[in-house]
């Protein structure tokens, strides 16, 4: 006979027990895992897209949180309240060095998504000219709270304000970055802006190349003072921890090459998919075909996937438009942005190469393989959407009223370095095959009168008076002016250098092609520093500075006009920087 509960008293008290002695398992299987660590900020916040009374501050957890504000103003009063996303792509893999992987594989077998938290707040109501100061918190999903150190921020510039303007390019955590951005700020001080002309890390899915490579020297942290980069020089190791910049200034950047991905995997490594793009139109034609085998899900990024895709470099910074190309007015200053960038591929015409001329010979029967020349990401050839938004916006009030008509691309118009050749156009192929059909070689060729900047663009810029046209991809100092007064700067020297060709030693190029082997292949001479160039071998002075152990930025001062170049070497840490170059932007005369 089974014994029943007698009363209902009894029924609850047994029941009340129950939940006491279950009540630590219930919590223990729900709560969420207990945080081993104090809360941190993966960045400091750094400043986007002025306005005459706005600016946008950011800044990056690895938790989403529960509320996440800027304090601003006097004594900090005022609040704005934060705007949380999550970045979709970035990774980790073989080749990342983060935390404890020190060498190759240690920790990452394969890619694997990194959850990173990107806050966006808009402080508002702010004084044109009027600087203040501001502080980021952010509160940690189990209450806990960070608070950045206090910064300064400021709206857009009115006119006629005397600005410093940081020009540069090509950080990508190369050995000398944290030495050239601290450098900037003990000779500067704070810059009002950044202009950065692409490439601004190598591999922009790999998260610690942004955030916190081990190795010191990620893309934020040598930007915010927070470096931690070893130089060795005769046994002498000096730390340098980069500049407290962008916590101050707003960064405007132009997509290089190196904020490009290409196909996405989740197997191959982040340094494979970087290096295999394919032009968004063959991707189409390969995608209609077998879009079942790639994208069996349906997932609508499917042909973006399977060729290219800017989103990691898109998620993390706000432009002023939706395009990878914008304009916008700072200060007296009309900036445009373009998107002029193509894949890199080596000059190599080796039968396993996949280059800039041929295809490598064990892919000539798999077109899916095909690196298909240095191809063009995004058009700018006449009836391109961007080539007419360029139209318009040089065309615009804004830029005509402008005093100082600033135009910042990618890839060099006129230089000395190895990668203006060849010409930026859209490669010519060329098949050959044999009696019987089968593929013996696929070629590349890039008609000189088709490069787009040199016909197309240079042509507007000149018709609308730019007085100054910034642009990297060669990792060297080197400048050149045009016969209607356009200065052309290229200030990308900031950590080690592919070389300049001028005299007798020359750029790898096929034979038998019309590409230049030495000096500007567009015809410009280049102009020697005006103060203090260096010398070569026979002493005479050198137009360029190309060097491992020389690092170089450049200044715009919107009071005088003028740019100013400066160098510091390395090797000799009780050295001066020496400012080495001075020109003057000025209006330009405007064919008609």
């Amino acid at each position: 006979m089974v014994n029943r509960l007698s009363s209902r008293p009894q029924l609850i008290a047994v029941l009340v027990f129950v939940f006491i002695a279950l009540a630590p398992l219930v919590v223990i299987f729900t709560q969420q895992p207990p945080y081993l660590s104090p809360p941190q900020l993966l960045s400091d916040p750094f400043l986007q897209l002025p306005t005459d009374t706005s600016v946008r501050v950011v800044w990056f957890t690895e938790f989403s949180g529960t509320r996440h504000s800027v304090a601003y103003g006097q004594g900090l009063r005022q609040v704005a309240i934060a705007n949380t996303t999550k970045l979709t792509r970035t990774r980790e893999d073989q080749k990342s060095r983060v935390g404890e992987q020190t060498e190759d594989a240690l920790v990452y077998q394969k890619p694997t998504p990194r959850d990173i938290w990107r806050h966006e707040a808009k402080v508002t109501r702010l004084t044109p000219g009027q600087r203040v100061p501001y502080r980021v918190t952010s509160v940690r999903n189990d209450g806990q709270i960070v608070k950045s150190n206090p910064f300064t921020l400021a709206s857009a510039p009115p006119p006629h304000t005397p600005l410093k303007i940081l020009l540069t390019s090509d950080h990508q955590l190369m050995p000398m970055t944290a030495v050239n951005l601290q450098k900037v700020a003990e000779t500067v001080g704070n810059v009002d802006a950044v202009f950065l002309a692409g490439d601004l890390v190598n591999i922009p899915d790999r998260a610690s190349e942004w955030f916190d490579d081990n190795r010191g020297g990620a893309f934020f942290p040598a930007l915010q003072g927070h470096a931690d980069y070893k130089l060795e020089y005769n046994n002498i190791t000096t730390l340098y921890t980069g500049g407290e910049l962008i916590q101050h200034a707003p960064l405007f950047p132009a997509t290089g090459n190196h904020e490009v991905m290409g196909r996405f995997s989740t197997d191959s490594g982040l340094n494979d998919q970087f290096n295999d793009p394919l032009p968004r139109q063959v991707a189409a034609e390969i995608y209609q075909q077998i879009s079942s085998l790639l994208n069996p899900n349906h997932n609508p990024n499917g042909l973006k996937d399977n060729s290219f895709n800017t989103d990691t470099y898109n998620e993390i910074f706000t432009l002023p438009s939706n395009e990878n190309y914008y304009a916008i007015t700072f200060g007296d200053i009309r900036l445009i942005s373009l998107y002029i960038t193509n894949i890199w591929r080596t000059p190599s015409l080796k039968p396993n190469a996949k280059g800039r001329y041929r295809e490598r010979e064990a892919d000539l029967n798999n077109p899916t393989a095909w690196g298909y020349g240095q191809h063009i990401f995004e058009p700018i050839k006449p009836g391109s959407p961007q080539s007419n938004w360029l139209k318009a916006e040089l065309n615009s009030p804004e830029f005509q009223q402008a005093k100082y008509k600033i135009v910042m691309f990618h890839h060099p118009p006129h230089s000395l370095g190895d990668n203006i050749v060849p010409p930026y156009t859209d490669p010519i192929q060329t098949i050959e095959r044999d009696r019987k059909g089968k593929i013996t070689a696929v070629r590349y060729d890039y008609p000189h009168q088709a490069d787009y900047i040199i016909r197309d663009v240079i042509p507007l810029l000149e018709t609308a008076g730019v007085q100054l046209v910034l642009y990297g991809h060669s990792h060297l100092w080197n400048r050149f002016v045009n016969s209607q007064g356009i200065h052309f700067l290229e200030s990308s020297n900031v950590g080690n250098t592919y070389g300049a060709y001028l005299g007798e030693k020359q750029r790898q190029v096929p034979k038998g092609k019309e590409y230049a082997a030495t000096g500007d292949p567009n015809g410009l001479e280049p102009i020697l520093p005006t103060i203090a160039p260096l010398r070569g071998e026979d002493n005479q002075p050198l137009p360029y500075i190309a060097s491992k152990d020389i690092t170089v930025f450049s200044i715009l001062d919107t009071s005088t006009g003028i740019v100013s170049s400066y160098r510091f070497d390395t090797t000799k840490l009780d050295s001066d920087v020496i400012e080495f170059d001075e020109f003057k932007v000025a209006p330009v005369r405007r064919v008609r």
